[in-house]
Formats: C-alpha cells, structure tokens, sequence
C-alpha cells in the first residue's frame, strides 16, 4: 500500500511539473478556465496591482504563453515576427525572429505561442510554422505550409492557434489534397493528411477531445465543423456551417458528448450531439443571437457566456436548450475567460470588467480601463499563478489578482 501511494505521489508530482512546463492558447484545455484559486473577487477603482508592462512588442494580437519559470508572447518588428520570453519580474530572456509576419491589415502576429516542456511553436500569418527551443529561442525547424502542403492563404492571413496531442501537431493548410494535417511535433515531418471537405481554413483555433475513449480534432474549414481522427486522419464527421465571410475563429467546446460552435456575423451558434462511434452528429440546437467572432465562449455550470458580434450584447444561454436566460448592453463585445467562479471580460474598448455570475446579469463588480498599448484590444487575456495578463498591441501588463 505504501509503495502504492508512495508511486501515485511521484506521478502526480511529474504531471504537475510537465503542465508547469506546458502553455496553450486558452488555458489547459483551450476552453477559457483557468484553474486559480484564492484570487480577488472585486478591485480597486483604478484595478488591480499593475506588477509590470512591457511596450515595446510592435503590433499584433498575441496572447502571453504562461509556465512555471517564463512568459512568453510574440510581436512584430518590421515586417518580421519575433517570440520574447521574459522572467516573472518581466526581465527580458532572450528576443528572436521566427518569420515574415503579417503587416497587410491589422498588423502583426496572429497566434499565441504552443509552449511544451523545452520546445515552442508559432505560426506566422503567411503559414509558416516555426519550432523553437523555449529556454533559448534558437530554431529546430519550420515548415512553410503554403509551399509544401499547396495550402491557400485568407483574407487576413491565417489564424489559427495550434494544437497538439502526445508528439502530433494539428494545423490546417486549407489545400484540397491537404487540408488538415499532423506533424511530428519533434521533426516538423508529415505524419497524416486529411482531405477534409477541402475547403480554405476558417481562422479557427482546434481543439482535442476524447469521445468514449477514442480522440478527435474538431476544427472549422470555411463551411463545415470537422470531426478528424487525430491516430490516421480520417474524416469521421461533418456539420454544415457556412456564414457570410467565412470566418469561424473560435475553438470548438465539448462536454458530454456534445460539441458547441459560436460563429460572428450573425450566424450565431449550435450544439452538436456526436454519435456514441463518433462517426455521425446531429443537431441539438441553434441560436442566432450569440453571434460571437473571435472573443470565445464559457461553459460554466451549464451556462455559456459571450459576447455577440452583429447582435452587440453579451449574453447568457442555457446549455441543455439553446435559450437566452439574459443579456446586456453594458458592456462592448470582447473576449471572455473565467478563474475561481468569477468571468472576466476584456472589452473591444479597453475595459476590464470582472463580473459575478451568480447575479445572474453582466452587471460589472469591478472594471478598470487597460493604461498601455496601442490599436486594437484583440488578444485573450490569461491568468496564470494569481496574475492577470493583458496584451494590448504593443504592450503585455502583468497584474496582481490575488486575495
């Protein structure tokens, strides 16, 4: 029994270590929960303890990538795309380039960096994926998924914050032949491609799910939700899903069997029941009213919250059938996360707002407008360790959130 308990306690140590070590976009499971505790439940007037900025990041919408030991982010200086690692004091590690960055419209880096153990990952916004040492910056490889895969770029340049399972990649070129595929997270070499329905990328940022005991990548070409078998990439399912510019930016969420999708231009969202092989969905219901672009949604105790796009309020829906259960004007729209019970809203004009669900309304505990940066308020925020980060174009913040 001691050994027992004695080899429970090193795994348990081990996969705490390696999670340290791990960021993604979105948190642990790309889902917007973060899991804090202990953290303040309202602010001062002007927020929380600013801990330290940092305004020299150029354009671009990333989000911070935070572990145990570093934050990582990434900006644009000129034409080429950097990642910046920084202590926790906000000491600067080391600077490198990774690529040709997008400066055609809304300048600048578009994804957050995939940081595993002593390896990170970005995308550039040409297709351009780039592994490189975490403690170092120096590169391992990189794959131009435009040259080698025939993918096609999109209007705003591709999007899409990568995932990953074991030592597999998932990203998607959008061409025909290729249009989702894994690599070896190591080598950056080709492991599958799948057809999918052959359409160009949607902006949308995967996720991995496990659907009885057999995992899928959902992910969104320009018209379908796609379900992919991540060992051999076999198309298992798809859901029509089109809207007017083909712009489906957030990351699929799952519970129970059950897929939600939030799209912007008044397309509104779903929920998907996959089928209990995984091979087939159905429709569960719709709702157009939480129309959300690229600012994610929250599933929290059966209630998903978000801002709309077109319909401009946030708003809340019951999970079991689709209904609004309330909504507000208060607040512009913006990207949404959530830390011990509490939502936090980072708003399209600056704004931080902390709001209490349990009052069943969006009406703001606490707010404070965001003092650095420049252009638009588009980067998630993360909370990592009882700290707050807010990117700004140009400028990451650091605050105190703790009790």
């Amino acid at each position: 029994m001691k050994r027992t308990a004695f080899t429970f306690l090193i795994l348990l140590i081990c996969i705490t270590i390696s999670a340290q070590k791990t960021a993604q976009w979105r948190g642990e499971n790309r889902d917007g929960h973060y899991n804090e505790t202990e953290l303040l439940k309202n602010w001062p007037n002007n927020g929380p303890k600013l801990l330290w900025h940092f305004d020299k990041l150029g354009p671009g919408h990333a989000s911070a990538a935070v572990t145990s030991n570093k934050v990582y982010t990434a900006g644009t200086d000129g034409d080429m795309g950097f990642v910046i690692a920084f202590d926790h004091t906000g000491k600067v590690l080391w600077q490198k380039n990774y690529a040709k960055e997008w400066i055609d419209s809304y300048d600048g880096v578009r994804t957050t960096p995939l940081v595993i153990e002593d390896k990170l990952y970005i995308m550039s916004g040409y297709g351009v994926i780039v592994c490189m040492n975490s403690n170092t910056g120096k590169k391992i490889w990189e794959v131009d998924l435009l040259k080698e895969y025939k993918g096609k770029n999109i209007r705003w340049g591709v999007t899409e914050n990568l995932a990953y399972d074991g030592n597999k990649i998932f990203v998607m070129p959008g061409g025909t032949e290729a249009n989702v595929i894994a690599l070896n997270r190591n080598t950056g070499e080709l492991i599958w491609k799948s057809k999918g329905k052959g359409e160009i990328s949607a902006y949308c940022s995967p996720t991995v799910i496990n659907h009885n005991n057999k995992k899928q990548l959902i992910t969104q070409s320009a018209s379908h939700i796609l379900g992919i078998d991540i060992e051999n990439g076999q198309l298992l399912w798809s859901h029509h899903w089109p809207n007017q510019y083909s712009i489906h930016a957030n990351t699929p969420i799952y519970k129970d069997g059950s897929v939600f999708i939030a799209s912007g231009y008044r397309k509104g969202c779903v929920r998907l029941e996959i089928n209990p092989d995984g091979k087939s969905v159905k429709e569960v219901w719709t709702n157009s009213m939480l129309d959300n672009r690229m600012g994610g949604v929250i599933l929290l105790n059966n209630k998903l919250y978000g801002s709309g796009n077109a319909n401009r309020k946030w708003f809340c829906v019951d999970w079991n059938s689709g209904n609004i259960l309330y909504e507000s004007e208060m607040l512009k729209n913006g990207n949404i996360i959530t830390a011990d019970g509490m939502l936090y809203c980072y708003r399209e004009d600056g704004k931080v707002a902390l709001i209490d669900p349990k009052n069943n309304s969006y009406d703001p505990v606490s707010i404070f407008p965001v003092p650095y940066g420049q252009d638009q308020h588009w980067a998630h925020s993360v909370i990592h360790n009882k700290k707050l980060y807010i990117r700004h174009g140009t400028s990451l913040m650091v605050y105190d959130i703790s009790k």
